[in-house]
């Protein structure tokens, strides 16, 4: 296709010469969304004509100065394919003839319109995410325009009304790029795939963090802390739907009670560290990254004295605080209430009714010691066991009004290697919440079922410390789960490997009991064409994703055969069938739903088949090989 200028034109099919030549009209066949043939002919003396072909365009009243497809040959037929045509666009053409004297003849213009693509076209088109992984050599500061979801920590993701998500996390970077540099770091994406860095939030502590913890201090008879060490951790932005948007965030002071000293070894003086604050600010356009600081929301409480905070070691876990005031999260009620909900290994996760107008705490908060179940700090929801020290942390609590839940998710153990994510749901906002093994996790106990998990496909090196996660959907009832993931230890060539930590996108499927089951491969924005079971004839890699402290589950080999056996790996001899209308494959009695998405692990990059599944003990990963 190309363009051919300085030709005289003429209106009607002759030269104007004794030998007239004249074009017919254009008609087409193999019509697709991006590729049509043409064919026309010409009558006149053959020797005349110097060029021949087809012009095109969007816009009708076409000549040669359009675009045009030139034809080859000797004859008199005119014959060629259009290439690289947009979908669903009405296209107008004319055959061409260019005589001896350089003017041309056309024939009468013809139109068509190519179809729209089909969901197998789309499939047959589709490209995989081509960013890397390993952004090591992009972790800077100075990279930060290409990091796309690199430098990701603690997400929280909220959808605006100019149809952008936003994300907003902890300060935690490779390299500490982000230091120096402000806090609670945005970007923003409209497909989840490509991401925009935006920048901080935050520019500075807002002073009255410092005031707030001396004024605790005073009361308790402790010098003033002139210099606070602050940590700036695990916001969470939720859009009101009213023009306003709202962000809680965590800021942790990093000094010991006792003396104010910087939380090191060398300045250990037997007591724990000071309290964690949750403020809150709020914005009308998250596209300016410019936010309002609304100031003290709530604070690290205690049940024990104000003068209770001795510690006898630092393998001494009987923590003073009781609710640790970090992660919070923020949930509009079916009924229209807004609760705040935090908490992280102290004691368990709580949650408080707050005002929709202001976002404060409606009961009066009394004093952070001696706190009683009426003091305003919340209401315990979740609990691991009976310790005041317990690997749990980072609620996020949704509502699905297609199933009537409130789903409660909650992050188990360190965050560097074993973080895994657990899932429990309750009719009420407050509880009790109950696990997939009808255990009442607010009375205590685990949480069933896992959710995510560290894991490794038979390629790549997998991923580790996958949780602390955003789950949030579209308005369309498509919902997704974002969170961390991070490089295992000692993979070769990366220095600081586990330090890598990439923004996971993972859509989630609803199993007809309304439990929500997050996919094993991370979104990538792949065609939903429907899944036929001829495609599940063949190697699937299956996880059994079951509970190993900081251990990656490896997958297994497992075999579909055509006859509707299971003829290798873990379930070799059971059956499997296919539910085509549900998308759900049932193997060895289990129900796997499906959904495509990336193979992330393949190289090239491309779309798969993978699947997640749940009994009352067990979590299944899997993918087509």
């Amino acid at each position: 296709m190309f363009c051919m200028l300085g030709w005289a034109c003429s209106d009607d099919n002759s030269d104007g010469g004794s030998t007239p030549v004249s074009v017919m009209s254009v008609s087409y066949a193999n019509l697709t969304y991006n590729s049509v043939t043409l064919s026309s002919s010409y009558k006149g003396e053959n020797q005349n004509v110097t060029k021949k072909g087809f012009c095109y365009s969007t816009e009708p009243n076409v000549d040669v100065f359009k675009q045009i497809l030139e034809v080859s040959g000797s004859g008199m037929d005119i014959r060629g394919e259009l290439t690289n045509l947009s979908a669903g666009t009405t296209y107008y053409v004319k055959a061409f003839a260019m005589v001896h004297n350089e003017s041309t003849v056309y024939s009468a213009e013809t139109s068509f319109t190519t179809p729209g693509l089909t969901e197998n076209d789309e499939l047959a088109n589709y490209k995989a995410p081509e960013y890397v992984d390993n952004y090591t050599g992009i972790a800077g500061w100075a990279q930060r325009s290409q990091w796309n979801l690199a430098n990701v920590h603690d997400p929280t993701v909220m959808k605006a009304n100019d149809g952008y998500y936003y994300m907003y996390q902890t300060d935690a970077s490779y390299g500490n790029a982000h230091d120096g540099h402000g806090h609670f770091h945005a970007r923003r994406s409209k497909d989840l795939v490509n991401w925009e860095y935006l920048g901080a939030t935050m520019s500075a502590a807002p002073a009255w963090v410092k005031t707030k913890l001396n004024e605790y201090r005073a009361t308790q008879g402790l010098a003033a802390i002139d210099n606070p060490s602050y940590g700036y951790w695990a916001p969470v932005a939720r859009n009101l739907g009213n023009g306003k948007y709202r962000m809680y965030y965590s800021i942790v002071v990093d000094n010991y009670i006792k003396t104010g000293a910087a939380n090191t070894a060398a300045n250990f003086d037997n007591s724990w560290t000071e309290r964690a604050f949750i403020g809150m600010m709020e914005t009308s356009d998250p596209a300016s990254n410019t936010w309002e600081d609304k100031g003290f929301i709530i604070c690290s409480s205690s049940d024990k004295a104000m003068d209770g905070w001795a510690r006898t070691s630092t393998s001494d876990w009987f923590a003073y605080f009781k609710y640790n005031a970090i992660d919070p999260t923020y949930t509009v009620t079916k009924e229209g209430q807004h609760w705040l909900t935090y908490g992280s290994w102290h004691s368990g996760i709580v949650t408080l009714q707050v005002d929709a107008q202001t976002g404060l705490p409606l009961t009066r908060l009394a004093a952070p010691w001696d706190i009683t179940d009426a003091s305003g700090y919340g209401s315990l929801i979740e609990t691991r066991d009976n310790g005041r020290w317990q690997g749990s942390e980072a609620p996020e609590i949704i509502y699905n009004a297609k199933t009537g839940y409130y789903y409660l998710f909650v992050a188990y153990d360190e965050l560097s290697v074993a973080y895994n994510t657990r899932v429990a749901r309750s009719a009420n906002i407050n509880g009790p919440y109950i696990g997939i093994d009808g255990k009442n996790v607010t009375e205590g106990g685990d949480i069933l079922p896992v959710v995510t998990h560290p894991y490794k496909f038979s390629e790549g090196h997998g991923w580790v410390g996958i949780s602390h996660c955003a789950v949030f959907d579209d308005g369309a009832g498509n919902w997704f789960y974002a969170s961390q993931g991070r490089f295992p230890n000692n993979v070769s060539g990366i220095n600081a490997s586990n330090a890598i930590m990439m923004g996971h996108v993972r859509s989630i499927r609803w199993t007809s009991d309304g439990w929500p089951l997050v996919m094993p491969e991370r979104y990538g924005n792949v065609p939903k064409v429907e899944i036929k079971e001829s495609e599940l004839v063949g190697n699937w890699e299956h996880i059994d994703l079951s509970y190993r402290y900081g251990e990656q589950r490896p997958a297994n080999m497992m075999t579909l055969s055509a006859d509707h056996k299971i003829t290798a790996g873990t379930w070799k001899g059971g059956t499997w069938s296919y539910d085509e209308t549900n998308q759900i494959l049932t193997a060895n009695g289990v129900e796997l739903y499906l959904q495509r998405e990336v193979d992330w692990e393949a190289s090239p990059r491309k779309a798969t088949i993978v699947y997640a599944g749940y009994t009352p003990s067990k979590t299944y990963w899997g993918k087509k090989k």
